[in-house]
Formats: structure tokens, C-alpha cells, sequence
């Protein structure tokens, strides 16, 4: 089962209120949603990619399965949004607020696979306290992010760069940081 086109490519959302509306599994590339208000919203298995959600409000919005490849998610707040399984990659996310996100592959054994951030900007985001385990961030921009409290254990971050983030009580253990450039600006081997 596919996603279903629910709107034109390149439609004009911005500002509209879908708090709470269901749009699971629709096709909504390439759409504007610049300062909709998408809180509460589900989203399960939609189809974000190109979308342009620049300031958009996704608090608590449930985006597991969602594909926001190349998304603009530029000073979006994803508090508490659940992102399980999404793919991110190449996504614009800077300043965005993610306190709390769940970022994670809940359970690495049922064949899907991990949260993938690949090359995202994370530039200036606020991940306070999400969870962020096995995601991949193989070379994703995290220059200076808060992470403190984040749990990202087995995340790989290869080649990330981390220069200047905010590692206060982040949990590491597992994670890949091969070629990653740490907040000091050193590279990790």
C-alpha cells in the first residue's frame, strides 16, 4: 500500500491549522507548510521530501516512517515529535527545536532500518534530552547544537561535525565517531 497524492506538488500551505489532523501516508512532497501549525498531527508514512516547513509548528507530531529527505525544517519545533524510522537525510534542521525528540530505531531486530540523518544540518538545533539511538549521522552538521542529556547511544556519527555543540550528559556508549570533529575541534580517530 502505497501513499496516496493528496495535494498539488508546490501547494501553498503556509500558516494553515492541521493541529491534530490525520495525514498519514499521503504524498505531500515538494509542499509549503512555512509556519503551518502541524502539532499533534500523524504523519506516519508520509511523504515530506523538498516540503518546505520553515518555522512550522510539529510539536508532539507523529512522523514515524516519514520521508523528509531534503526537507526545510529551518527554526521547526519538533518537541516531543516522534521521528522513528524517518529519513532526514540531507535535511535543513537549523535551529530547529527537537527537546525531547524521538529520534530512535526503536527495535533494531524487526527489519526496519535505523533513523536516517545522513548529511542533515543540524546547525544551531536543540536536541535537549531526545533520544537519538542507533540514528545515523554519518557526516550531518552539528555545529553548535545542544546535545546535553541527549541519549545517542549506538549512533553513528562518522564524519560529523560537532564543533562547538553541547555534549553536557549526552550518553555515547556505543556510538561511531570515527573521522567525527569534536567541540574542541580535534578529529576523532
Amino acid at each position: 500500500m502505497g501513499t496516496k497524492k493528496f495535494l498539488v506538488p508546490g501547494a501553498d500551505l503556509s500558516g494553515i491549522n492541521l493541529s491534530d489532523a490525520d495525514l498519514s501516508g499521503l504524498d505531500l512532497s515538494n509542499t509549503i507548510w512555512e509556519k503551518a501549525n502541524l502539532s499533534m498531527a500523524n504523519l506516519t508514512n508520509t511523504v515530506l521530501s523538498n516540503a518546505n516547513l520553515t518555522g512550522a509548528n510539529l510539536l508532539g507530531a507523529n512522523l514515524a516512517n516519514a520521508n523528509l529527505l531534503g526537507a526545510n525544517l529551518t527554526g521547526a519545533n519538533l518537541s516531543y515529535a516522534i521521528l522513528s524510522f524517518s529519513k532526514l537525510d540531507n535535511a535543513n534542521l537549523t535551529n530547529a527545536n527537537l527537546t525531547k525528540a524521538n529520534l530512535e530505531m526503536a527495535n533494531p531486530d524487526n527489519g526496519h532500518d535505523d533513523l536516517s540523518m545522513t548529511s542533515a544540518n543540524l546547525t544551531g538545533a536543540n536536541l535537549t534530552g531526545a533520544t537519538l539511538w542507533l540514528a545515523d549521522l554519518t557526516n550531518a552538521d552539528l555545529t553548535n547544537a545542544n546535545l546535553s542529556d541527549a541519549d545517542m547511544s549506538g549512533a553513528n556519527l562518522s564524519g560529523a561535525n560537532l564543533s562547538l555543540a553541547d555534549l553536557t550528559g549526552v550518553i555515547l556508549d556505543g556510538a561511531e565517531l570515527n573521522g567525527a570533529t569534536m567541540p574542541d575541534g580535534t578529529i576523532h580517530d
